[in-house]
């Protein structure tokens, strides 16, 4: 069963503001008024609507189940932070929980974690701290981001429980970012940050209704990020638009001495939300994946009609005719393997204490300890062959294989043979019903994030519609580094 820290302490906190007399939607106005005129300080009243809003809709009424956990000193936070003059002015955020925050534990939704109370921010939350944001609490997720079964249902975890779509409560959310993305179609927090290894937080935004964007590999660190994969491991804005997954990657984004991979990221950092109010797309070639559009007929219908709003704007569309192998995703899957034994044990000698699980081996032994909790609904599969993924030299045969076949005989070539910018799809098809017994059931040939996520590309999901109340994201990915540019063509769409 969910617990929330301190909660009785912040809903008395709460109940004493006159925010709660307001309805959320003027409250949120408000939100929006005072950005281009501030009058009055306004962030510590939000940051305690947030509160009402999920002790309201995600502990009771529909029980969302999109938050883990609250930060008791989120609405003072929000009052310094924006009283400090600072970008982000005291905005709120839910974090993914397996984003280490000092106040909190960081559990990706494992009992095995369930004390992990490390006492560090990961260096994108001190990033995200200086530029006046503000942890509100931690998300919900699909158990260790979802690399546990293949029977595993997205959105359950054994500390969380199971989130639910706020579109429709029998529905699911999508993998793991999966509290990050209802948390804030349900406007429980101005933003939130989710991971992606393959699809963790495109698929969330895109079932969820909002805006995710997953960021070339090495713009975000990664230090103190519960992993899958160095490889392709990267966090990641989720938002209401555009404009504030740019504001959010500002905050985060930066190299970090301790990861590797961001070592070039200065060279291509600049100020995300620039030019994103007067970005055009005319004369803009993009690249249409008409293989990744699928058969569902409602989302071929959004679709289409995407395409004429993106001609009727300028864009010169063309078709493209693209089918990945499957040696792609089995060189993937190879590499997911041996880096999740690897960069698992790594992550978990680094936590302070003991005690604790340190390998992976550890965590398939408590599993099977603790098989009513943790393995009630799926087992370990993958983690049992992970596991057993130990040769170095088929590993680096797989990592090379995937890396060429999804960025330069993939992306790369697509890009240059089509003289296109960008190339698009639907992200992803409707959300299904969601089924603990039986897993996950999703709409088979629709979209193409695995090339961005194996390549380590940029991928944006924007909202297209929704097909029966159920939205559908439109995906907009490109080159390496070209972060700006896809946020660009996201904000003109």
């Amino acid at each position: 069963m969910k617990t929330k820290l301190c909660l009785a302490a912040i809903a008395a906190s709460a109940l004493q503001t006159p925010a709660f007399a307001q309805d959320f939607d003027a409250v949120f106005e408000e939100i929006e008024r005072a950005e281009t005129a501030p009058a009055e300080p306004v962030a510590e009243r939000i940051a305690n609507e947030y509160v009402r809003r999920i002790l309201q809709l995600d502990d009771a009424g529909p029980e969302i189940n999109a938050v883990i956990a609250l930060n008791p000193d989120a609405a003072r936070q929000a009052r310094d932070a924006e009283a400090a003059g600072r970008p982000l002015a005291g905005r709120t955020v839910l974090v993914k929980d397996n984003i280490e925050t000092r106040e909190l534990p960081t559990t990706a939704g494992s009992l095995a974690l369930k004390d992990n109370f490390t006492g560090r921010d990961a260096p994108l939350i001190a990033k995200l701290r200086e530029a006046g944001g503000v942890v509100l609490g931690k998300a919900n997720l699909s158990e260790w981001a979802n690399i546990r079964d293949f029977q595993s249902t997205s959105g359950w975890s054994a500390i969380g429980g199971l989130t639910r779509n706020p579109h429709a409560i029998d529905r699911n959310t999508c993998g793991s970012s999966s509290g990050s993305g209802a948390g804030v179609a349900a406007r429980f927090a101005w933003a939130a940050i989710g991971t992606e290894t393959d699809g963790s937080i495109t698929c969330p935004a895109s079932i969820n209704g909002i805006v995710g964007f997953k960021p070339s590999v090495g713009m975000v660190s990664r230090t103190h990020v519960v992993p899958i994969s160095h490889t392709q491991d990267t966090a990641g804005p989720m938002t209401q638009s555009v404009g504030d997954a740019a504001m959010l990657l500002n905050a985060i984004a930066g190299t970090d001495p301790a990861d590797p991979a961001t070592a070039d990221a200065a060279q291509h950092i600049t100020d995300f939300t620039d030019g994103l109010g007067e970005a055009s797309l005319e004369g803009v070639r993009i690249g249409v994946l008409r293989n990744q559009v699928g058969s569902h007929q409602g989302v071929t219908a959004l679709f289409e009609q995407a395409l004429a709003d993106l001609r009727n704007a300028g864009a010169v569309l063309v078709d493209i005719e693209f089918t990945p192998s499957e040696a792609m995703g089995e060189a993937e899957f190879a590499v997911l393997l041996y880096e999740l034994r690897e960069d698992m044990a790594t992550y978990l000698a680094s936590l302070p204490g003991s005690g604790g699980p340190r390998s992976l081996a550890d965590l398939i032994a408590f599993n099977e300890v603790n098989a009513e909790r943790e393995m009630r609904w799926f087992g370990q599969d993958i983690f049992e062959m992970a596991e057993g993924a130990t040769s170095r030299e088929e590993y680096e045969a797989a990592k090379a294989s995937a890396k060429r076949m999804a960025g330069e005989e993939g992306i790369d070539r697509l890009l240059f043979e089509n003289r296109v910018e960008f190339l698009i799809a639907p992200t992803t098809g409707p959300a299904w019903s969601t089924d603990l017994v039986n897993g996950d059931n999703y709409s088979g040939g629709i979209g193409a994030g695995n090339l961005a996520a194996i390549a380590g590309y940029p991928h944006l999901t924007v909202p297209m519609g929704a097909t029966e109340t159920l939205p559908v994201g439109l995906s907009f990915m490109s080159r390496k580094w070209a972060d700006h540019e896809v946020l660009k063509v996201g904000a003109a769409y």
